[in-house]
């Protein structure tokens, strides 16, 4: 079973920075494609952005300009860095990790942006 442990949560203040980790337990050129997605309280889980094994990226228009997503096969991990954050950006944010047919999550990680 694929594990993925996000880090790198938080809060920080509006117009701050962060940036998630996933580890994955395996070679992450498995994987077709990996993203992020989140989860605000009393919404539906949606997507953030997302990385194929060719490095090719999609971001929520939201995020655009803002967020960039990375990969570093060698350590197994994708990258999320977040600027420029808003309160709006507030939420759980969960690794995803896609085979052709099979889907694995993480456990996710907070964000919170606040003054």
């Amino acid at each position: 079973q694929v594990q993925l442990v996000e880090s790198g949560g938080g809060l920080v203040q509006p117009g701050g920075s962060l940036r998630l980790s996933c580890v994955a337990s395996e070679s992450i050129f498995r994987f077709n494609a990996m993203g992020w997605y989140r989860q605000a309280p009393g919404k539906q889980r949606e997507l953030v952005a997302t990385i194929t094994s060719g490095g090719s990226t999609n971001y929520a228009d939201s995020v655009k300009g803002r967020f960039t997503i990375s990969r570093d096969n060698a350590k197994n991990t994708v990258y999320l860095q977040m600027n420029s954050l808003k309160p709006e950006d507030t939420a759980v944010y969960y690794c995803n990790a896609q085979i052709p047919t099979k889907r694995f999550w993480g456990q996710g990680t907070q964000v919170t942006v606040s003054s």
